[in-house]
C-alpha cells in the first residue's frame, strides 16, 4: 500500500527532476521551497514506479509542466491504494485522509495539507486553477470503491467513471493549455478511455478485490453472471463467453478513444506529442489484450519496452522541435 512519506524520507531527486522543478519555479516561485520540492519528488516517484506508460508520455512535456502532472498522478495513485491494495487495504484511512485534504483547502491560515502528496496537489490546483469540484468528484469515486462491488448498467458505471477518470482528464487539460473550449469533451473521453482500458486489462485483479466493473447488463448479454467471472478467475482460465464480453468492452473503449482524437490537436503545440503518445501507448494495451485473444484472467498483459520506446522516441524528437519553435517565436 502507498505509505505516507515525509519529506525527510525522500531521497535526493535525479538531475532531470530537479531541472523540471527549477523550470516550473521560474513562473511558480512556490516551488523554490525545499519542502514543496520534496513533496513533488514524492509524487514523481509514485508516478515513475506505478504509472510507467503515462510517465513516459509526460517526458514529452516541457520540463516546467512535468511536476504538476506528477502531482496529479501521485494524488490519484495514493488515494487509490487505500482501497485497491491487494495486501493492505485501509478504507477508513482513505476517508480520514481525503477529509483532511479537503479541509486543508479551506484553511484560512494558509497552512495547507501536511502530507507531501496533498501538499503537491494543492500547489498544482493553485497554479493551474483546477476546480475543487473535480477533486471532490475523484475522492467521491474512490469512496465508492469501499462499498460498491458492481454496477447494474453502463449509466450506473459512468457515474463512477466520471469521478475516477473523466475528471483526471479535466484536471490535466489546463496544464496542457487548451486552445479552444471544445477540448473539454475529448479530454473527458480520453480519461474515460484510459479507465475502461484498465478495466479490461485488470479484470483478474479487480475480481481478486471482489469487484466487477463490467455492468451486469453486459454480463447478461453474454449469458454470464458475477459468479461465472469469479469461477473463471479461480480456475485461471478465460472461457469463450468471457472473451466475447471482453471483446465487447474493448470495442466500447475504442469508441471513446475515437471521440478523444479531435482533442489531440486542441492543446498547445508543446503538449500535443505528450497527449498523442499517451493515447497511442494506452491504446496499445488494448492491442496486447486482443493479441492475447482476450485470455487475460490468468495474466496481466503489458506493452513491451521496445513498443513503448518505438512510440515515445519519435514523439520526443517532435516535442523538442515544438519547444524550439516556441522559444524562437517568443524571442522574435
Amino acid at each position: 500500500m502507498a505509505q505516507r512519506v515525509s519529506p525527510a524520507d525522500t531521497p535526493r531527486p535525479p538531475r532531470s527532476s530537479a531541472a523540471a522543478l527549477d523550470a516550473a519555479a521560474a513562473s511558480d516561485p512556490a516551488l523554490l521551497d525545499p519542502q514543496l520540492r520534496a513533496a513533488f519528488e514524492t509524487c514523481r516517484r509514485l508516478h515513475a514506479d506505478h504509472g510507467k506508460t503515462y510517465y513516459l508520455a509526460t517526458l514529452l512535456l516541457p520540463a516546467a509542466k512535468r511536476p504538476y502532472v506528477w502531482a496529479l498522478y501521485g494524488f490519484a495513485r495514493y488515494a487509490d491504494e487505500f482501497v485497491d491494495s491487494l495486501t493492505d487495504p485501509d478504507p477508513d484511512a482513505l476517508v480520514a485522509w481525503s477529509d483532511d485534504f479537503l479541509k486543508s483547502l479551506d484553511d484560512e491560515a494558509g497552512a495547507g495539507p501536511q502530507d507531501p502528496v496533498g501538499r503537491a496537489m494543492a500547489a498544482t490546483m493553485r497554479r493551474w486553477d483546477i476546480p475543487r469540484e473535480h477533486v471532490e468528484a475523484f475522492l467521491d469515486s474512490m469512496r465508492m470503491d469501499i462499498t460498491e462491488t458492481g454496477y447494474a448498467t453502463y449509466e450506473d458505471l459512468n457515474r463512477y467513471v466520471y469521478g475516477s477518470a473523466a475528471v483526471i482528464g479535466l484536471e490535466m487539460l489546463p496544464i496542457l493549455e487548451p486552445l479552444t473550449p471544445e477540448a473539454v469533451a475529448p479530454a473527458r473521453a480520453l480519461g474515460e478511455a484510459f479507465q475502461l482500458t484498465n478495466f479490461v486489462r485488470d479484470v483478474g485483479e479487480d475480481l481478486d478485490r471482489g469487484r466487477v466493473y463490467f455492468p451486469a447488463e453486459d454480463l447478461e448479454r453474454f449469458g454470464l453472471s458475477r459468479e461465472d467471472l469469479f469461477a473463471a478467475r479461480a480456475a485461471r482460465r478465460t472461457p469463450p463467453a468471457v472473451r466475447e464480453l471482453l471483446a465487447f468492452e474493448a470495442a466500447r473503449t475504442r469508441e471513446l478513444y475515437a471521440r478523444a482524437v479531435p482533442g489531440l490537436d486542441m492543446v498547445h503545440p508543446t503538449s500535443r506529442d505528450c497527449l498523442r503518445t499517451a493515447y497511442r501507448l494506452y491504446g496499445g494495451i488494448l492491442d496486447e489484450v486482443e493479441r492475447a485473444g482476450f485470455d487475460v484472467l490468468d495474466r496481466r498483459v503489458r506493452v513491451g519496452t521496445s513498443r513503448r520506446l518505438a512510440v515515445a522516441v519519435p514523439g520526443l524528437v517532435r516535442a523538442r522541435l515544438a519547444r524550439a519553435d516556441e522559444a524562437r517565436w517568443r524571442s522574435a
